[in-house]
């Protein structure tokens, strides 16, 4: 059996040879998987960070000429990956990557009266293919399809591959946020497809609050029954039918989960100024009526409210999986993402390029990677049980203070602060609190100091800290290289998470009646 996602409690998890699996990811610079040459420099670099790989595989780099299918360059990654004992989750840059077709082969580029491209308001071209063209469709599936039976073939048994991203960021990049071609005129003037509209109709009080509240059954026409929404709604329609296309006859090959990434809007940000149509929440409802065959959508974040953005895919019952993000705050995003959003996996962009300080966001995250891949079997069970909590606090956050509350007590932090100064240390930090007996709790994370109290809802017992340890893993197992006492815990009174760097510490508390 492939990889599978299974639903549970702890959220959806990735099983891989059946075992439960952390996608702890890095996504390379798109032009990074280009040649075999690139495995040999780039894969050793990442295993020693302790980074599964995110991987872009392109449509003008297997099928340079049509029909003709080469694999080399990606059979030499998988081999690479496999010997690294790493995995890999293909992006397929097919018709789309980022709303243009850049990555579609020069033979499908040539030929637009064959493989037509959208047009502007103003009546010329793109660099982008039509969602409406029938023959693009076909060739996009028929080599995505080949790509699929192809990695089942060489990779079934050993499962290097866990997932597979269809496409990459769609959507219509231009004014007015629609193709305006002669064809795409003609079904915007037209009816709204019966199925989409009795789908919507149905479901209409689970809708997210702007398409529910644009949303008009009694309409006949786009603009009748989206409004002010009909041109992202009809892109996201035909998009999603050759999503649909293209997924469904790779799912034919081999039934990896695939899912679909979104760029996200900015606030106030116009549809065409952000890829009009793209599967981000809002439109989600239309692309599940039009592409049953994605498994799920993944955000790509790289604007600052990381958390929102979770949220609002969580309620769209979207498995969490941050395919992008940017480097700078993944360590503590990704810190959020396992610990508090229950996710499957994270990953951030441009892990490729090299190190460019020893304290910089690189190093960052490979330091929480390589402590969460020997936490792995804890967190997830901890997990099940609703023992897992994790925050990130920036300068600019509502509050100065954020709250935990877990297994009876309250992890109050704030910002670590120079001692000398009295000024902020860093404008983030974060960390993950996991429950691993009554009383006692793993704490990752670094840029706060966190006050622990007895929660008042439990009982009314006073709560203090015990002991700190500094847990390392070493021969196969945890073992206790260090217990601070005295100034390292504020006289036992903090726990002190470094500005600098991140630490694991195991922290033993004890509670006393109030009086």
């Amino acid at each position: 059996m492939p990889p599978q996602l299974h639903d549970g409690r702890g959220g959806a998890a990735l099983r891989v040879h059946g075992n439960p699996f952390l996608i702890l990811g890095g996504e390379l610079s798109n032009s990074a998987a280009g040649t075999a040459a690139a495995a040999m420099r780039v894969l050793p670099a990442l295993a020693r960070r302790q980074f599964n790989t995110v991987l872009p595989v392109a449509w003008n780099q297997i099928e340079p000429h049509p029909g003709q299918l080469d694999f080399t360059v990606l059979d030499h990654w998988i081999n690479e990956a496999r010997t690294l004992k790493l995995h890999l989750v293909l992006l397929w840059f097919g018709s789309w990557k980022n709303a243009f077709s850049s990555y579609a082969p020069e033979w499908v580029l040539d030929d637009p009266q064959r493989y037509p491209r959208a047009m502007s308001a103003a009546g010329t071209p793109l660099a982008m293919l039509s969602v409406l063209g029938r023959a693009t469709r076909s060739a996009d599936a028929t080599a995505f399809a080949a790509l699929l039976h192809h990695v089942r073939r060489i990779d079934a048994r050993q499962q290097t591959v866990l997932m597979v991203q269809v496409e990459n960021e769609v959507g219509y990049l231009g004014l007015g946020g629609r193709d305006r071609s002669a064809h795409a005129q003609a079904l915007f003037a037209g009816p709204v497809p019966r199925k989409l509209l009795d789908t919507l109709r149905a479901q209409r009080w689970r809708l997210p609050w702007r398409l529910a509240h644009a949303f008009d059954p009694r309409g006949h026409s786009w603009r009748q029954v989206f409004g002010p929404l009909a041109d992202q709604a009809f892109m996201a329609c035909y998009y999603a039918r050759v999503i649909e296309a293209v997924a469904r006859a790779a799912a034919h090959q081999y039934a990896l989960p695939m899912y679909m990434n979104a760029q996200l809007p900015a606030p106030h940000e116009r549809a065409g100024h952000y890829p009009s149509g793209g599967p981000y929440p809002l439109m989600q409802p239309i692309y599940r009526v039009g592409a049953p065959a994605v498994t799920f959508y993944a955000p790509d974040i790289y604007w600052p409210d990381f958390e929102h953005w979770l949220s609002r895919y969580r309620r769209a019952d979207n498995p969490v999986f941050v395919p992008e993000s940017r480097l700078s705050l993944a360590a503590f995003n990704a810190l959020y993402v396992f610990g508090q959003a229950h996710g499957l996996g994270f990953s951030a962009f441009g892990v490729d390029q090299p190190l460019q300080h020893p304290d910089g966001p690189e190093r960052a995250l490979a330091t929480v990677y390589g402590m969460l891949e020997h936490l792995e079997p804890v967190l997830l069970a901890a997990r099940r049980a609703g023992h897992t909590r994790a925050l990130v606090l920036h300068l600019n956050s509502p509050r100065p203070e954020q709250t935990l509350a877990l297994g009876g007590h309250l992890f109050r932090a704030r910002l670590a602060r120079q001692w000398s100064t009295g000024r902020v240390a860093e404008h983030t930090g974060g960390m993950l609190v996991i429950e691993r007996h009554p009383a006692v709790f793993d704490l990752l994370g670094r840029g706060l100091v966190v006050t622990v109290l007895r929660n008042p809802d439990t009982d009314q017992r006073i709560a203090g800290i015990a002991g700190i340890e500094t847990p390392r893993w070493h021969s196969g197992r945890w073992q206790v290289r260090q217990r601070l006492n005295g100034d390292p815990s504020n006289q036992g009174r903090q726990v002190l998470l470094s500005a600098r760097h991140f630490h694991l510490y195991r922290v033993h508390l004890y509670s006393i009646a109030r009086r």
